[in-house]
């Protein structure tokens, strides 16, 4: 009982770190990026319709490119844990006696005597799945991907990146000069990236404030370099 409830444990802990991974991914790259775009052009047009509009299509073309960056990313995973399987199982069948010696390695290492690890490696080969299960994730340190996690991976990166994108370019909506609604937008931007570099920091194990001036700064670089550029042209 107690061997199942720490397994339930563990398989909870890597679903949420990879749920984590992927909004840390597309919340911070849809905090930045459209504040940066929305920053510049405030820098170059009075009319907030027109940043709305270039807004809008960027954090969807955004979206998209992340989430599709996510989606390969999970399918690279998965092909590369089927290659590794394949070959794991040609291994067993026409490499037996190195596959073996493998084994008894990897028990040698953990401290058996040479007697337990026969014992151990000749219990494990046995079956030639359990066997191959046991290489990939001792010898190869590799565990079988969850086969919807490139899909998961896909709509988690999108949809984070879209609510972080819709904060920076909110109040563009409502305020027709963009200069007034940048100031707005700056406002709110750097105080949700504050509490996102806060919160992201804390569940990695950053120092959270140190975590969260970077990430806010990080954000205010950005934008501030996106508008100055937008008035330098103009000038010119």
């Amino acid at each position: 009982m107690d061997t199942h409830l720490h397994h339930d444990h563990i398989e909870s802990h890597l679903k949420s770190s990879d749920l984590l991974r992927d909004v840390v991914i597309g919340m911070s790259d849809g905090l930045t990026v459209p504040f940066a775009l929305a920053a510049g052009l405030s820098g170059a047009v009075d009319q907030s319709s027109i940043i709305v509009i270039a807004g809008i299509a960027e954090v969807a073309a955004g979206s998209i490119a992340m989430g599709l960056g996510g989606y390969l990313a999970g399918k690279t995973e998965q092909d590369h844990y089927s290659s590794e399987v394949k070959r794991e199982y040609d291994e067993v069948e026409n490499l037996r006696h190195k596959e073996i010696e493998e084994t008894k390695e990897f028990f040698a290492n953990i401290g058996l005597s040479p007697a337990l690890q026969d014992q151990a490696t000749a219990e494990i080969a046995q079956d030639k799945d359990r066997w191959v299960d046991f290489m990939m994730k001792y010898e190869l340190g590799l565990d079988k991907p969850d086969p919807k996690r490139a899909t998961k991976s896909a709509l988690n990166i999108g949809l984070s990146y879209v609510a972080g994108g819709i904060i920076p370019l909110s109040p563009y909506f409502f305020i027709a000069d963009s200069v007034e609604a940048l100031k707005i937008s700056v406002v709110a931007t750097l105080v949700c990236l504050f509490i996102f570099g806060y919160f992201k920091s804390k569940m990695t194990g950053v120092n959270p404030i140190w975590g969260a001036l970077k990430v806010t700064l990080i954000g205010a670089v950005a934008a501030a370099a996106a508008f100055g550029v937008a008035k330098l042209f103009e000038a010119h």
